[in-house]
């Protein structure tokens, strides 16, 4: 068994122990936070973290109004921009704590004028001493190259970031949600009965949108980096404005489907690509019986969520998904080729 798989096993009581070792950190950032709020957020990361601050992005400005925007590390760490950064909040993301460019957009805007959060896995890496700040990520030591606990565990941040900021985010709400991950993980033999299908699958596409748009990206990275398949990732409604154009017969998409806001702008795409006889893979709960009529093959959580919980149990199938297709494939997750756990760039 991969340890990548092995480390999706554990995310329920990753999950569990971040929020119960982070909260009184996260109750005191709140109080600091009422005498400084931020009119401006903007994010930093890359790769995975990249697309839980996409996430982030999403969550904090409908829970909280407040703008926010992802930050390009190469403004500061190639350019040398002096970017102005008073009255906003800059948070760093990185499992590892050590991602260069990262790093330096933290520490430039800290010079700027900017408070600055770090979120990270790593309690003594170098992000968690530029911040003035830190919430950690208690997922334990990730040793798989592919993440997996630490996205969910970043996306849990978030929630707890956008509590901090006074968002109608219900810490009771976020306790639930290991029980949430752990029946996620019970569809376990059936998806890795489904991924025998897509033994030889050469490419894909994943598409979502609002609060699970981060995870059509998240999925596309896995497929790509643990199971060498090119997939390409869309919002449903700019898949619509051109790139449904290379969709044929048998073509796989990866669908994200919560009963939500999102649904009609989902089941539109999905419904355009039945027609063109797409291989369609849903991913939903209780709350959306329609997408049964337009899916192929279907992966539904056995409880239906509140629509701002779905992504971090919704993520859950699609990463047994990528483990289980990549040893079909005969492919070792942990160590894809060329990659190695910390990357780092300028």
């Amino acid at each position: 068994m991969s340890q990548m798989l092995q480390e999706i096993r554990q995310q329920p009581a990753a999950l569990e122990r971040t929020l119960a070792r982070e909260i009184r950190r996260v109750e005191q950032f709140k109080r600091a936070l009422a005498a400084r709020r931020p009119r401006l957020i903007v994010l930093a990361a890359r790769g995975t973290s990249d697309n839980a601050a996409l996430f982030g992005r999403y969550l904090l400005e409908i829970a909280t109004g407040i703008p926010v925007a992802l930050a390009a590390p190469s403004v500061v760490s190639l350019y040398g921009a002096k970017v102005d950064y008073r009255e906003t909040l800059v948070v760093a993301l990185s499992q590892s704590g050590e991602s260069t460019d990262t790093n330096m957009v933290l520490e430039r805007a800290r010079e700027r004028g900017a408070l600055t959060l770090g979120i990270t896995n790593e309690r003594r890496s170098t992000l968690a001493s530029l911040a003035e700040r830190t919430f950690l990520v208690h997922a334990g030591r990730e040793k798989s190259v592919a993440a997996t606990k630490t996205y969910t565990g970043q996306m849990l941040m978030f929630y707890l970031l956008a509590y901090a900021l006074g968002g109608a985010i219900r810490i009771a709400d976020l306790e639930r949600l290991p029980e949430a991950v752990a029946g996620a993980l019970r569809l376990e033999p059936e998806i890795a009965a489904l991924s025998e299908r897509y033994r030889y699958m050469r490419h894909a596409v994943v598409v979502g949108r609002g609060l699970n748009y981060a995870n059509a990206f998240e999925l596309s990275l896995k497929l790509m980096e643990t199971c060498y398949v090119v997939t390409e990732r869309f919002s449903s409604a700019d898949f619509m404005h051109g790139p449904i154009a290379m969709v044929e017969a048998g073509f796989p998409v990866f669908a994200f489907a919560p009963p939500d806001v999102t649904w009609p702008s989902v089941r539109g795409a999905l419904d355009r690509l039945k027609s063109l006889r797409a291989e369609i893979v849903a991913i939903t709960d209780p709350g959306n019986r329609e997408v049964e009529a337009l899916a192929t093959r279907v992966m539904r959580l056995p409880r239906r969520l509140k629509q701002w919980l779905t992504p971090i149990p919704y993520i859950v199938p699609a990463q047994v998904f990528a483990a289980c297709l990549a040893d079909r494939k005969g492919l070792n997750p942990d160590h894809p080729r060329t990659l190695q756990k910390v990357t780092l760039t300028l």
